[in-house]
């Protein structure tokens, strides 16, 4: 997928907040703790990076993967994910097939993990927003799969519900899983 010795990007979407960050809409920045939990020899801090409105942490190659990884997560609402995330790429001359971003996805079933290169956005409005800025479609995706609504609930509103029960005891194993397909690709 990524050009084996350039640096990788790669990007959780979610909303800011306390009030957001147990939804299923945050699953992708959820990835990201669980990737910044993994780097040796210690774990990883997120910092403010005030030029691109993000928060990153900037790993040399061997501290999670044999290459230079930036991890990060954007500060601004979902739907407006895509400046943060090409001002990272342009700051950090990374290039989109070396960028990923890790996403919720209603169209697979909770648990279930997709990683793809290019392609379309399933309606999700976070990946809409990274597509038109960076100007292509061909960079990575890492889809988290939160499942379809039940009944007649609204899409947009149960995205920005916590996970139920019985998924929030799940979840550890669905991110672990996500960054396991992740770092097996770089």
């Amino acid at each position: 997928m990524a050009e084996s010795s350039a640096p990788v990007l790669i990007v959780g979407l979610g909303n800011p907040g306390t009030i957001y960050a147990q939804t299923r809409h945050n699953a992708g920045a959820m990835v990201i703790e669980e990737l910044l939990d993994r780097v040796s020899p210690m774990p990883a801090q997120l910092s403010v990076h005030k030029k691109t409105n993000t928060e990153v942490a900037e790993l040399t190659a061997g501290r999670l993967s044999g290459r230079q990884t930036i991890l990060a997560r954007t500060r601004g609402f979902m739907n407006v994910s895509g400046g943060p995330v090409k001002a990272l790429a342009s700051y950090y001359g990374i290039p989109p097939e070396n960028i990923y971003v890790i996403y919720d996805e209603l169209d697979l079933d909770f648990g279930q993990i997709k990683l793809r290169l290019g392609g379309g956005d399933h309606g999700h409005n976070g990946l809409k927003s990274v597509t038109k800025s960076l100007g292509t479609p061909n960079y990575n995706r890492l889809a988290v799969g939160i499942g379809r609504p039940p009944g007649r609930q609204a899409p947009a509103d149960f995205v920005l519900k916590p996970f139920g029960k019985q998924e929030a005891a799940e979840l550890p194993i669905m991110l672990a899983d996500a960054a396991d397909e992740l770092l097996t690709s770089l």
